[in-house]
């Protein structure tokens, strides 16, 4: 079989492409694993790419702007602030993401994340390591049942957070001024303002996507806001939190702790103060992670590359062309 045309992967961090070669294949589309060449080697294969499958690799203006024939970007995973949308959608090129994989697997973190900052683990588990024996070096821990959590965007991942939070008494509010009061209803969750769920909430859980509105949301204002005592949670992106800000709020005693699966900038510097903290309990953007996910990313975005390449409507479209290019006919 010829292979007419390339999906290219520049870099990633799953053990094989076995997923997306299943898919792409049979369709004569080649999949170039750019772990494999060298930097020129792979500048050049992104040139050439008739589709680009990225994780951490960004496409902004640049990168899009030295595109050949490129049909389709595909982030591998619910956010796709790595790619320059614009610069794309300006050269017809689709984007595509994956805002579905993970739901249960982020939703679940979420809620572990809340749920060792109730029960004062970052602070507890250290100290035991330490050869302490002690329950008060918490401070007052308080009942989780009959506290309020607030929820940050109430998309996929944020409503199975409220579906699962239920179940241990919370109540839960979330502020999203892009849904309709049925969905707030559907899921038995209260519609707040931002304001008053930063002033209310025991627990503020973040789910929201990177955007110039969201970037810096929580920030030093934000915190002031917020009720003393209280726990943010943060699995969505890092810049969404101004981090210099949430450590003076931890530092002042303003908030009790911290569950980040995120930074705003990844890997961190060493000794970043966030991961020093003892009140900061952080995992490494580890949420959205099982066996069973990470295939299924693999899987559901070259699928969706799939669908682009051969003239038809993708299943989760950032944007969409304006006129579909000639389909993909197996070699």
């Amino acid at each position: 079989m010829t292979l007419a045309m390339r999906a290219v992967v520049p870099s990633h961090i799953f053990p094989d492409l076995v997923p997306e070669r299943a898919v792409l294949e049979p369709l004569g589309v080649q999949v170039v694993d750019g772990t494999g060449l060298d930097a020129e080697a792979r500048r050049a294969a992104v040139r050439a790419a008739d589709a680009l499958l990225l994780q951490y690799d960004e496409a902004d203006a640049r990168v899009v702007g030295s595109l050949e024939r490129c049909r389709v970007i595909g982030s591998y995973g619910a956010g796709y602030d790595q790619i320059d949308v614009t610069a794309a959608a300006a050269r017809d090129i689709v984007v595509l993401h994956v805002p579905d994989y993970g739901t249960e697997e982020v939703s679940d973190h979420a809620l572990c994340l809340l749920l060792a900052c109730a029960r004062g683990l970052p602070v507890l588990a250290p100290a035991v390591r330490r050869g302490e024996w002690d329950y008060r070096a918490t401070g007052a821990l308080h009942r989780l049942r009959g506290r309020t959590l607030g929820i940050v965007g109430l998309g996929r991942i944020g409503r199975r957070v409220a579906d699962k939070a239920r179940g241990f008494g919370l109540a839960v509010a979330a502020a999203d001024p892009y849904l309709p009061a049925s969905v707030f209803a559907e899921h038995g969750v209260a519609s707040w303002p931002l304001e008053r769920l930063l002033a209310e909430a025991d627990f503020v859980s973040l789910h929201v996507p990177l955007t110039e509105e969201t970037r810096r949301l929580l920030d030093g204002r934000a915190f002031a806001r917020m009720r003393p005592g209280a726990y943010l949670i943060n699995v969505s992106r890092g810049p969404v939190v101004d981090e210099t800000a949430l450590l003076a709020a931890l530092d002042s005693g303003r908030l009790a702790g911290a569950g980040l699966d995120v930074l705003a900038v990844e890997p961190p510097v060493p000794g970043h103060p966030l991961l020093r903290h003892p009140r900061v309990l952080a995992t490494p953007h580890s949420a959205w992670y099982t066996e069973e996910a990470m295939r299924d990313l693999q899987r559901l975005l070259a699928e969706d590359v799939a669908r682009v390449l051969t003239g038809r409507e993708p299943r989760c479209p950032v944007t969409r062309p304006r006129a579909p290019g000639p389909p993909v006919t197996p070699g």
